[in-house]
């Protein structure tokens, strides 16, 4: 078993009573500096797990395992102060290390995200002009980065984890659907609908 020592090459030699072996190149051994992590960008995605998280830090490029709260996950090792890992599925704050011939690094938060829902718009109609306000009601709504009506970005504001507020953007007649995109994921669609001017 080796002894602990600092990081770098160090010559290995053999004593018996007949003397001490020469160190060789072959027998160096090499100490390698413990990984270190100061971040994951993204800190939060969805529980469902798949998205790219970047891991930076230092004596990273070695790594032979990454961990999502003992979760392995897999990883590239870009540089030895990159890692770009997929999360896997999970739910909480977790913490995430990386272990290298050097040992395990100290862990850094990861946050779990539950994907959000939309359960109604109100008012549900408006002018095909835009302008009206409505209030998006739903669940796990506090993360929402992008509210759409039929694909077209709307201004908004978070007013709660069950409540967002936004502006319907011009379109045409008929219905819109409309959705909200978090650091969960995105939900599913509720409608509102686009009404055309009265013809004079």
């Amino acid at each position: 078993m080796a002894p602990p020592g600092t990081p770098g090459a160090v010559p290995v030699t053999v004593t018996t009573p007949a003397g001490t072996s020469a160190a060789s190149p072959e027998s160096y051994f090499f100490y390698a500096a413990g990984p270190i992590l100061t971040a994951a960008t993204p800190a939060q995605g969805p529980s469902a797990g798949g998205n790219t998280v970047t891991l930076t830090g230092q004596n990273l490029s070695n790594a032979t395992s990454v961990l999502f709260g003992g979760t392995p996950a897999a990883f590239t090792v870009v540089s030895s102060t990159e890692i770009v890992a997929q999360a896997p599925p999970g739910a909480g704050v977790v913490n995430v290390t990386v272990t290298t011939p050097g040992g395990t690094s100290n862990p850094v938060a990861y946050a779990y995200v539950s994907a959000p829902t939309l359960t109604s718009v109100t008012p549900s109609s408006g002018p095909t002009a835009g302008g009206t306000v409505v209030t998006l009601t739903g669940t796990n709504l506090t993360t929402t980065t992008s509210v759409l009506f039929e694909g077209v970005p709307a201004a908004f504001t978070v007013i709660s984890d069950t409540q967002v507020i936004a502006t319907v953007p011009a379109g045409p007649p008929g219905p819109a659907s409309v959705v909200v995109t978090t650091a969960g994921g995105t939900s599913g669609a509720v409608t509102f609908e686009r009404v055309p001017p009265p013809e004079v």
